[in-house]
């Protein structure tokens, strides 16, 4: 069995960029646009998520201690689920990433809406 090379299930800022980038960018073209567009630290060391037009390919860029890691899937016949909302900066965590990078619509999975009560009686 082979070792599977993912983001951590504990990542909690993990930020999906909503518009198809031009995948001939490097770390050099990605981390501008972390900090010019998006108005962040590329080195906080948070994920982001990229896609290209046709949706089949997918980057994902951060920082580690020192220097940029660049993971790069590309699918041979399938699209990746890209949300509806291609205004709105997209937050995740680590288990949205492997739903995203497993081919899962993340947008349609909403748990349970969480109940806040005071008192039993």
């Amino acid at each position: 069995m082979t070792s599977v090379m993912r983001p951590r299930m504990s990542l909690t800022e993990i930020y999906l960029y909503p518009h198809a980038i031009d995948f001939r960018k490097s770390f050099r073209g990605l981390s501008p646009i972390v900090e010019c567009e998006l108005g962040h630290n590329p080195f906080s060391g948070h994920l982001y998520v990229f896609t290209n037009k046709r949706r089949n390919k997918i980057k994902l860029l951060f920082w580690e201690h020192n220097g940029f890691v660049l993971y790069y899937k590309s699918l041979e016949e399938d699209k990746f689920i890209w949300p509806k909302d291609e205004k709105e900066l997209m937050t995740l965590n680590g288990q949205h990433i492997n739903w995203l990078l497993d081919g899962l619509d993340i947008s349609a999975m909403k748990g349970h809406k969480k109940l806040h009560y005071e008192h039993v009686f």
